[in-house]
């Protein structure tokens, strides 16, 4: 006699899906050992859909191919890891939410991990039993957050032994002197030493370059002043024909002969 197939019982007793992983390094043996460590993996079920040797490679495997974890090393020509997750917070066509473990022998970096919501940082030599716990917060974070929605952009200051994160939407300005940026919040100033162009191409839209040093968010620009202020020289230099930008917590910022047409433009649309 045959018996008729429960679908139900047999989809359940198969478990969850298995995680989709992306291994992303430039080594040919980092990326073998790292497979067979995740494929090995029993608790939970991993599989390996792809491998790229550079951040290039993987936005192309992940454009056509779903995934639900990024395996990325730091450290790779053509583009380090930190560069590829700054565009994946950026890419908005790809297939799913991949989430990101970085996976490097350069453990200064773990600070930008924090930064671009990584879910963890593992050092190589890789543990097996290291491994298997950011599978398990993977795993857990996707099972709380179904559909996983990039965050809002970041920054990460480092605030007498403290790590706080600046949201996109605290940043006043951003401003290079000499070898550091200041990064200027509702909440505080802090000294970055990433370069400027870097930290405004994280921070996304809604964000303006006034001067060659300098980068306002545009929520916070009050005014578009001719006369420099009683304080002024913030920013200033020869040429720059007197030009400020006013902001919302009462500082100035200078704005360059070259950006005065695209600031007055900007503030000149409604809404704007």
């Amino acid at each position: 006699m045959t018996l008729p197939i429960d679908a139900d019982a047999d989809t359940a007793s198969a478990g969850p899906a298995p995680l989709r992983v992306l291994i992303v390094d430039d080594e040919p043996l980092a990326r073998l050992r790292l497979r067979s460590l995740v494929e090995a993996n029993a608790e939970p079920r991993a599989v390996v859909v792809g491998e790229a040797g550079d951040g290039a490679q993987a936005l192309q495997r992940l454009a056509t191919t779903p995934c639900d974890l990024v395996l990325a090393d730091i450290v790779m020509p053509g583009g380090s890891g930190l560069k590829l997750a700054d565009e994946l917070r950026r890419q908005t066509s790809l297939p799913g939410a991949p989430m990101l473990v970085f996976v490097t022998a350069h453990a200064e970096h773990a600070l930008r991990a924090f930064e671009v919501d990584a879910a963890d940082y593992l050092t190589k030599p890789v543990r097996r039993e290291r491994l298997q716990a950011a599978l398990l917060r993977v795993a857990q974070r996707r099972a709380t957050e179904p559909l996983a929605q990039s965050a809002a952009p970041v920054l990460v200051v480092s605030d007498r032994g403290r790590v706080l994160r600046v949201p996109q939407a605290e940043v006043v300005y951003l401003k290079a002197e000499q070898k550091y940026v200041t990064l200027c919040s509702h909440r505080g100033t802090w000294l970055l030493d990433e370069p400027l162009a870097e930290l405004a191409q994280r921070l996304g839209e809604g964000f303006l370059r006034v001067h060659r040093n300098a980068v306002v968010a545009l929520a916070a620009v009050r005014a578009l002043e001719r006369r420099a202020p009683a304080s002024a020289g913030e920013g200033a230099s020869e040429g720059d024909e007197g030009w400020f930008v006013r902001l919302s917590n009462g500082d100035a910022l200078a704005v360059s002969r070259r950006q005065l047409p695209a600031v007055r433009e900007l503030l000149a649309r409604p809404g704007e």
